[in-house]
C-alpha cells in the first residue's frame, strides 16, 4: 500500500514537471514568434511563463530531494575520514530540513497574505493559487530531509 502511493506520487510529481515544463517552452516560443512576426502576443504570456517558472524549479527541487540528488558543495566529504561521513551528512540533512521548514513557515504567511489581499497574478487568477506551490514544495522537501536525518541509508527514493 504504502509503495504503491508513493510510487503514484513520483509519478505525479514527473508529470506535473514535463507538463508544465512543456507549456513554459510553449509559450515562450509562442511569446517569440507572435512578437517578432505579427507585432503582438500574449497579454498574460510573459506572466503565466515567469508563474511556470517557479513550479518547474520547485517541482525539480522536489524531484532533486527523493533521493537526496541537489547540487553541492561537499568539501568535507572529500576529506573527512569514512567513520564520520554518516554523521555529517546526518547534519547536513538536518540543516537542509530545518532551512525548508522555515522557508515553508514563512511562505505559508506570504501566501496567505496574498490570499488577503486579493492580488491577481495575471487575467483574473489570483497571485496566492500560482504561490501555492512554494508552501506546498517546501513542506515536502523538508519532510525528506527529516526522513533522511532519520534514515540516510533509505532515503525517500519511494
Amino acid at each position: 500500500m504504502g509503495s504503491s502511493l508513493l510510487t503514484f506520487l513520483r509519478r505525479v510529481e514527473e508529470a506535473l514537471l514535463a507538463l508544465l515544463l512543456t507549456a513554459m517552452i510553449g509559450v515562450a516560443a509562442t511569446q517569440v514568434v507572435l512578437r517578432n512576426f505579427f507585432e503582438g502576443g500574449i497579454y498574460w504570456g510573459d506572466s503565466a511563463v515567469r508563474v511556470m517558472v517557479l513550479w518547474v524549479a520547485l517541482l525539480g527541487a522536489m524531484v532533486a530531494s527523493r533521493k537526496d540528488e541537489h547540487i553541492r558543495i561537499d568539501i568535507a566529504g572529500r576529506f573527512l575520514p569514512d567513520t564520520l561521513k554518516p554523521y555529517v551528512s546526518r547534519m547536513v540533512s538536518l540543516f537542509t530540513c530545518f532551512v525548508l521548514a522555515l522557508f515553508c513557515w514563512y511562505s505559508i504567511d506570504f501566501v496567505r497574505y496574498e490570499y488577503e489581499d486579493g492580488t491577481l497574478a495575471f487575467g483574473q487568477v489570483p497571485a496566492w493559487i500560482c504561490e501555492l506551490i512554494m508552501p506546498i514544495g517546501s513542506g515536502v522537501m523538508a519532510l525528506r530531509y527529516a526522513l533522511l536525518t532519520i534514515w540516510p541509508e533509505r532515503g525517500t527514493a519511494g
